[in-house]
Parts: C-alpha cells; structure tokens; sequence
C-alpha cells in the first residue's frame, strides 16, 4: 500500500510542476509545452573563425 501512496504522490508532484511551468509560459516567464522549440536561423550567426582569428588577419588555407 505504501508503494501506491509513494506513486500517487509522485504524479501529484509532476503534474503540479506541470501545471505551474504552464502558468509560467503563460506569463511570459519560460518556454515550456505550448511554444515549440524556437527557430536558431532566426538568431545572430557567427563564425567560430571570425572570434579566434585576429582582425585583418586571414585563416590559413584561404585565399
């Protein structure tokens, strides 16, 4: 009987958890369920060669 008390009480937590971070997204505060995933070709694009090579400097094997 304990064992179904236990399972009772973990599903009450995570639907509870559940519950609260839909309220959250609906505030505006995360992004849970109801948004998807956002689209990364939306956000800003740099190249990793661009941060480690110095300014006015070409990688090498470039032309």
């Amino acid at each position: 009987m304990e064992i179904v008390i236990a399972f009772l009480f973990i599903v009450v937590v995570v639907l509870g958890a559940d519950r609260l971070m839909l309220f959250l997204e609906s505030r505006g505060h995360v992004n849970w369920r109801r948004k998807g995933r956002p689209d990364l070709s939306e956000g800003p694009v740099a190249e990793l060669e661009s941060l480690l090579v110095p300014a006015g400097r070409e990688p090498a094997g470039r032309s």
